[in-house]
């Protein structure tokens, strides 16, 4: 027989980690290194790479050439993002497999909420935009 738990006491739940909740309202949109970008990074860690963007791209805007070196994730909250495979528009997701390469661009603007396994390589040797936000707060 399978024991079903509703609830765990307070005290273990309190010893399981800490919940961080983000007030993206307040964060301020950072200039990404691309024209036309900018970006929130809600989610970081530099040790594993992994991280959480909401970028916003004006229309016209591209994302120029690189690789991902591990998943991405993205779920387009408006406008669309498009490259040489497709389009995703507001209200679909798409993913991509490490070692896709691609230039994704936005030509009617883009709202995307992304994430990543692993920082992009760029070819024009820009950092991953978390990256790149965190080297200009450090």
């Amino acid at each position: 027989m399978v024991q079903v738990i509703e609830d765990l006491p307070l005290e273990q739940k309190l010893a399981s980690g800490a919940t961080h909740y983000i007030d993206i309202p307040s964060i301020p949109w950072e200039p990404a290194p691309f024209p036309g970008v900018q970006v929130k990074v809600l989610y970081n860690d530099p040790k594993t790479g992994m991280s959480t963007v909401l970028a916003k791209l004006e229309p016209g805007a591209k994302i120029p050439l690189h690789e991902h070196v591990g998943v991405e994730q993205t779920y387009v909250l408006e406008g669309s993002l498009e490259d040489h495979e497709g389009k995703a528009t507001a209200g679909n997701f798409c993913w991509r497999a490490p070692g896709n390469t691609h230039v994704a661009h936005a030509p009617n603007g883009a709202i995307v909420l992304s994430f990543f396994t692993k920082p992009n390589r760029f070819y024009n040797g820009a950092q991953h935009l978390a990256d790149y936000v965190a080297g200009k707060k450090g």
